[in-house]
């Protein structure tokens, strides 16, 4: 009788998207161990992870939203034009309502969270590989939640960020065109909406739900 062949099948390629070298570090010992996939690059920021997957193409990538230069988001809208059948996991720390819908509006498989169990990641990437999407129970209820409520139109998300930034309707209306009257308007269809009764409380809702995020300079 011949010898027995031993089958040796491909490992998931992985490239790793994140801006914290130790979450990186963490997550290449996680994968390299798992027997059936490797890391075979990494990504400190936006740009980075952009040129990367366009150079290895890996099977999978592994993207953070909250990077510098391009976020999560703008690397999606960069990478799945040129390559739409890419597979791409979401791992963040924010569990949002509009982070988790952009996430797949823009062409994520999946979205987990950074304290998700090993295991969960591990699946849920090799879920991925094989064509499958994949959502933390967390992130599934709110892409559920976000599905369900009324959601603001482009323009009254331009004025709820100024809100944000401390502008008045005047100073809205000067910024974007429209009449003061009008600002006014789209405000009012912003608190029903979100169904609040103030500016401050449209805020505090627009950031809980990911639609405004605070930056820092």
């Amino acid at each position: 009788m011949s010898p027995r062949r031993q089958v040796r099948v491909a490992k998931i390629r992985i490239l790793i998207a994140d801006d914290h070298p130790v979450v990186r570090e963490g997550l290449v010992g996680l994968i390299n161990r798992s027997g059936d996939m490797k890391v075979i690059a990494e990504a400190a920021d936006g740009r980075q992870a952009v040129q990367q997957f366009l150079r290895y193409r890996p099977d999978v990538l592994l993207l953070d939203l909250r990077l510098p230069i391009l976020n999560g988001l703008e690397v999606l809208r960069s990478i799945i034009p040129q390559e739409p059948s890419a597979k791409v996991v979401i791992l963040s720390t924010y569990n949002l309502h509009e982070d988790v819908y952009q996430a797949f509006k823009a062409g994520a498989k999946a979205y987990l969270l950074k304290d998700s169990p090993c295991e969960e990641l591990l699946e849920s990437i090799r879920s991925v590989h094989k064509g499958q999407i994949k959502l933390s129970t967390k992130a599934a209820a709110e892409l559920a939640t976000s599905l369900n409520e009324s959601r603001l139109t482009k323009r009254e998300t331009e004025i709820v960020r100024m809100m944000a930034a401390g502008k008045s309707n005047k100073e809205i209306a000067a910024a974007l065109g429209p009449t003061e009257g009008t600002v006014k308007v789209h405000v009012g269809h912003i608190l029903r909406k979100l169904n609040v009764s103030g500016r401050s409380e449209a805020i505090r809702m627009a950031l809980e739900r990911g639609i405004v995020h605070l930056t820092s300079d």
